[in-house]
C-alpha cells in the first residue's frame, strides 16, 4: 500500500503525514487486492480544513472529500468515508451465489 500526502498551500509535518499514513493502514481489510494507491490533498480554507483523497484498486478508483475543525479531524472523516467505500466494493465483488440456495438444496418447489 502506497500512501501520498500532498497539501495545496500548506507545509505537511511529518506528523500529519505519519497519522494519515496509520489511518490509511486499515483500508487494506477491505482491499480486495494489496495494490491499493493512496493520494491526500491537505488544504486550509479558514475556519475549515478539508482532505480530499483518491483511492486506485485494481479496476476500480474511488474520491472522497471531507472537512472537519482540524486537520486531524477532516483525515479521520476521509478515512472513514473510504471505509465505507471500499466496503461496499467488496460486497459487490463477492460472489452472493455460494450462500445457501434452496435450488441447490433441491428443497425447490
Amino acid at each position: 500500500m502506497q500512501v501520498e500526502v500532498h497539501g495545496q498551500n500548506i507545509e505537511v509535518t511529518d506528523a500529519l503525514k505519519q497519522y494519515a499514513e496509520e489511518k490509511m493502514a486499515r483500508l487494506e481489510r477491505h482491499a480486495v487486492s494489496r495494490d491499493v494507491d493512496v493520494r491526500i490533498q491537505l488544504r486550509v480554507d479558514k475556519p475549515d480544513h478539508h482532505a480530499a483523497g483518491n483511492v486506485k484498486l485494481a479496476g476500480a478508483d474511488f474520491h472522497a472529500d471531507a472537512s472537519g475543525q482540524t486537520m486531524y479531524a477532516a483525515i479521520d472523516l476521509l478515512t472513514d468515508k473510504f471505509d465505507r467505500l471500499l466496503l461496499k466494493h467488496k460486497e459487490k465483488t463477492v460472489d452472493h451465489h455460494r450462500g445457501e440456495n434452496p435450488a441447490r438444496e433441491g428443497t425447490f418447489g
